[in-house]
């Protein structure tokens, strides 16, 4: 409880630097998140329609995921430097498995009487994929932001290493110093910021699957 107390009256005295820290946290995590979005979802869509290039892409993407976080951002370093470019860069790596492997799977699992049946009654491709194919795999692919959410949004605390910025930055300089407080200072809101994108992605899916449980 004391070391609550002294990481509350450290976290009062450098309220304006916290503040700034936590927006560098949330650009980058939101950015990565974003940009694995824009880049997986049409990847993954791509890759359940073209069977031939799936295996390879997919095989490729979990290899990258059993590599871990930290070593992506220092592999980062010879190549792009240092600095809140090379994070994002790094983060983006981190967020894409998750989305691409949930968005393929579940294009792959719709079922194909029902694109079938949407053929047979004339409907276009580009109709089929918005109308039907689109909320039929959406719970899964919701599925895959959440686990990247949170992957990314605990994994921004490692960009401090590479002078990316962020929350990390008192998790470093606690250890640095041996100074406790300052590291729940980092520690304790990417704890809560993972907890509340698991909620808010969890209460999104269960709205995209409602109509299911309804049925």
């Amino acid at each position: 409880m004391e070391l609550l107390m002294k990481a509350y009256e450290y976290l009062i005295d450098n309220h304006v630097r916290f503040l700034e820290e936590l927006q560098v946290h949330l650009i980058l995590s939101f950015s990565a998140l974003i940009l694995g979005l824009i880049i997986c979802v049409p990847l993954g869509i791509w890759c359940a329609k073209t069977p031939k290039v799936a295996a390879t892409i997919m095989n490729t993407v979990n290899s990258i995921r059993v590599i871990p976080s930290l070593a992506i951002l220092v592999i980062m370093l010879p190549l792009i430097g240092t600095g809140f470019w090379p994070a994002l860069v790094a983060l983006t790596v981190l967020a894409c498995p998750p989305i691409l492997i949930n968005t393929f799977l579940g294009f792959r699992g719709i079922d194909p009487a029902i694109l079938e049946s949407a053929n047979g009654m004339g409907m276009s491709e580009r109709t089929v994929l918005r109308k039907i194919e689109f909320p039929l795999a959406m719970p899964l692919m919701i599925t895959g932001a959440k686990t990247s959410s949170v992957e990314v949004l605990a994994s921004a605390s490692l960009a401090a290493f590479i002078g990316g910025g962020g929350l990390g930055t008192f998790i470093i300089n606690g250890l640095s110093m041996y100074k406790f407080q300052v590291l729940l200072v980092g520690a304790i809101p990417i704890a809560l910021l993972t907890i509340f994108s698991e909620v808010i992605f969890s209460c999104i899916e269960k709205l995209t699957t409602r109509y299911q449980r309804d049925a």
